[in-house]
């Protein structure tokens, strides 16, 4: 938790615009004149979608239209989109957004592939306030990524990045400084201190790290001196575990996307509620959804990837909301990859309900049940 002292420093301006950013900003223009922003944007209930092969960082209220975005779409390989996007969060007005390009062979847009590796924070205006990593290149050098996934801004003003293809969660400062690291940079395995395919990392209230191992299909407590404390695969049924957050009543919310489902499990790892996304008549067979996120009404909202779809379940297991094309009979294209997607991909700029392309993660604004908040706001 945050010390109050350093809360009521601190807190005024980052409510108004983040302002200790400009301290380490991309010189010049961080808050310059750009496009009109809604002043519908940034309402707390509205949904971040990162929809990853549309390329694209996507705000939508809770009918699915559109008042913000960033990323130019499905045919767009510049630095100017997020490519292949996979975790976005909103921090302030700010959105914090990570890019991990395109694998060859998965989407015919980019047969070859498209590499981004880049974390970036972008003004209301779409303008890159801060930076790490670097567009086209791949690497585990200074400034360098491979495959970042998910990117945590944590109450420090640290960013935590789970670099995928690196085997590591490293923690950096605005200065672009690696001050904390879990992982042997390029080892994959399951031994001391690495990882395979690592999909998440959070901080949780205790300190430590909650880290989403997904090719060792488990979930890892991590103190700061690298020893596991806890591990979670729900009773060792789990496989592919893409993301995991620490619930309000100390369980764990895990995305076992090689099941297909969404699981909570308890500080014993025994199961304890489940939904399970590929039942419906017309889902993929295997849509590996991404992110399951607990609300703070209860309800838990789901990236269904390759169902191109985000679907928001109530306890009782019902769908109450759903975004994206809903699923309709046809035949399912399979590309040379092996890789399926579902027939109901789309792009508009207006609606989410005319379609999405694998969205990867969504998160409803202002809520940050289960995860880590950027600055913490309780009275503790």
């Amino acid at each position: 938790m945050i010390k109050r002292a350093f809360k009521q420093s601190i807190g005024s301006y980052f409510l108004t615009g983040l302002a200790a950013i400009s301290t380490f900003a991309l010189a010049g223009n961080v808050l310059a004149a750009g496009p009109t922003v809604s002043p519908e944007f940034n309402k707390p209930g509205h949904i971040l979608i990162s929809d990853q092969f549309n390329n694209r960082v996507i705000e939508a209220d809770q009918h699915g239209n559109i008042v913000w975005s960033f990323g130019l779409g499905p045919t767009d390989f510049s630095a100017r989109s997020i490519i292949g996007v996979n975790d976005a969060q909103r921090v302030g007005r700010f959105t914090l957004m990570a890019g991990t390009g395109t694998p060859a062979g998965v989407i015919t847009q980019a047969p070859g592939g498209a590499a981004d590796n880049r974390v970036i924070l972008v003004t209301p205006k779409g303008k890159i306030a801060w930076q790490y990593g670097q567009f086209g290149v791949t690497g585990s050098g200074l400034d360098q990524l491979n495959t970042p996934v998910q990117c945590t801004w944590l109450p420090n003003f640290h960013v935590l990045i789970t670099d995928q293809a690196n085997s590591r969660i490293i923690e950096v400062n605005l200065r672009k400084e690696i001050v904390w690291q879990y992982g042997t940079t390029g080892v994959p395995g399951i031994g001391p201190d690495q990882l395979n395919n690592p999909n998440s990392a959070e901080l949780l209230d205790n300190g430590h790290i909650l880290i989403a191992d997904e090719n060792n299909n488990r979930a890892i407590e991590v103190t700061r001196d690298h020893q596991i404390v806890k591990t979670f695969t729900a009773g060792a049924t789990a496989g592919a575990i893409a993301f995991a957050s620490r619930l309000e009543n100390g369980n764990t919310l895990l995305t076992d996307a090689g099941n297909n489902r969404a699981v909570e499990v308890d500080a014993n790892d025994n199961v304890v509620w489940q939904y399970v996304t590929n039942t419906e008549q017309f889902s993929v067979a295997a849509p590996l959804p991404t992110r399951a996120v607990r609300l703070r009404d209860g309800d838990t909202l789901i990236s269904d990837q390759f169902n191109n779809r985000v679907i928001r379940v109530s306890s009782a297991g019902q769908i109450v909301a759903s975004y994206g094309l809903p699923l309709a009979n046809g035949v399912l294209p399979t590309l040379a990859s092996g890789t399926v997607i579902g027939i109901n991909v789309g792009y508009d700029l207006g609606t989410t309900q005319k379609g999405m392309y694998s969205p990867y993660d969504a998160k409803v604004v202002g809520d940050y049940t289960g995860l880590t908040p950027p600055i913490d706001f309780d009275d503790e």
